[in-house]
């Protein structure tokens, strides 16, 4: 935790950097491109706009920076509510999802380990249930109006609408898996929508707080999303072969049966005769599902 910061003062024996050009919004929570105004033994001041000047400590400056030169830079607050410039990149900015440890708990609230010197607050009022150390959770980023406060709420669901959706079937999206259902699981989609990934198509080991990329299947009329893991016009995967990659999943990715395997074997396994499991088996190796081995059979996690 960063504590008695010298402030900058127009004393500061110092050339000041001064320039005609327009000035970036600058905001805390968010990477910025500063410029370095000043240069002191214990750091740089970097011009932060509305914010002042704002300290980059000497362990963040990289080297053979000077005045006039642009840094990209994170911006927080200290514990005494004071900017600081990083150049470290925290694991979620301000309106991003993350999947972070709680450190501690205390009066205040539980402060969760992102990245930087200062952990990151969640407030009681921002917690479906008292958090505890060492667990992690799914939370949202967010910068409290009132306050100016970069903090973090595990009640992700009030920060994400689905209203005015402008997908497309088939869009790329960035998903992060956030909770399982009775369809499948839900997923926060570019941290600003949910959707959903049924159970019948999910061919990879998921779990709560997994960063994918994924596919628009269906925008439905009542703004409710469908996703897929697998790019469009990708060959469906039939239900018998979703049996064995439901197994194989559960097996850690793994499962010592193959083509050379007993009848009965195969059977108790997966419900199914030898000649439907071996066709099953060569569909999944073709789509690079599975991996064949002397041993047995493996998924293709990545």
């Amino acid at each position: 935790m960063i504590t008695n910061i010298p402030p900058s003062t127009s004393s500061d024996n110092v050339t000041p950097v001064t320039t005609d050009e327009p000035k970036n919004k600058i905001s805390a929570g968010k990477l910025n491109t500063l410029r370095i105004v000043k240069q002191l033994d214990f750091g740089v001041y970097l011009d932060g706009g509305a914010l002042g000047e704002i300290l980059m400590p000497t362990k963040w400056v990289p080297e053979g920076k000077e005045i006039g030169d642009q840094i990209d830079a994170f911006i927080y607050f200290d514990s005494s509510d004071r900017p600081i410039a990083t150049t470290i990149k925290p694991k979620a900015c301000v309106d991003e999802v993350a999947f972070l440890m709680c450190k501690e708990v205390n009066t205040v609230g539980a402060f969760l380990d992102w990245g930087l010197d200062k952990d990151l607050l969640v407030p009681y009022r921002e917690q479906k249930a008292r958090m505890l150390a060492g667990k992690h959770y799914i939370v949202y980023v967010y910068k409290d109006t009132m306050s100016d406060r970069i903090a973090a709420s595990v009640k992700v669901e009030r920060f994400l609408s689905n209203e005015d959706i402008d997908y497309q079937p088939g869009e790329e999206v960035n998903i992060m898996i956030w909770s399982k259902t009775e369809l499948g699981f839900k997923v926060i989609i570019n941290n600003k929508q949910q959707g959903i990934i049924y159970a019948n198509e999910i061919f990879k080991p998921v779990q709560p707080g997994r960063k994918l990329k994924a596919y628009i299947s269906k925008v439905r009329e009542d703004g409710k999303i469908d996703v897929s893991l697998e790019k469009p016009g990708y060959e469906k995967v039939d239900e018998l072969s979703q049996i064995i990659l439901n197994q194989l999943i559960k097996n850690n990715g793994f499962l010592d049966v193959g083509d050379k395997s007993e009848a009965g074997y195969i059977y108790h396994l997966f419900n199914m005769s030898k000649k439907n499991f071996k066709k099953s088996i060569g569909t999944l190796f073709k789509q690079k599902k599975i991996m064949i081995e002397e041993s047995g059979i493996r998924l293709v996690t990545d």
